[in-house]
């Protein structure tokens, strides 16, 4: 399956996030709380998929998937928001995301973008 890097201010989110996502056979390469961390974490694990929150402390997930896609445009991205953030997600998806989930998280929706998102860059 894919290597992914969790990218959330919230320990307990990314918690939520990477139990749902090893359970279903993925390999969580990283976790950052920030976009500063994320970004060296992206250089440095090279992941297939990243999951970034868009409501970040300091710098939000939005510039944080414009840094990405600046290093690497072929990135696969999906956003993390809350309920009521549409705005933030159209300019998230401008800026180079390829999907989103919606907080609380329903494991089917995280593993159905996640799939969906991998199957379009051919990664599985």
């Amino acid at each position: 399956m894919a290597r992914i890097l969790i990218v959330d201010d919230a320990a307990f989110m990314r918690m939520m996030l990477k139990n749902i996502l090893e359970k279903n056979g993925h390999e969580v390469v990283g976790e950052a709380e920030n976009v500063e961390i994320a970004v060296e974490m992206y250089k440095s694990s090279q992941p297939e998929l990243v999951t970034m929150d868009i409501t970040m402390p300091k710098v939000s997930g939005i510039e944080g998937v414009k840094q990405i896609m600046a290093m690497d445009p072929s990135a696969n991205i999906i956003m993390v928001s809350a309920m009521g953030q549409q705005a933030m997600v159209m300019d998230a998806v401008k800026s180079g995301a390829k999907d989103f989930i919606v907080k609380p998280f329903q494991q089917e929706r995280i593993l159905q973008a996640v799939d969906k998102v991998l199957q379009r860059a051919k990664l599985i």
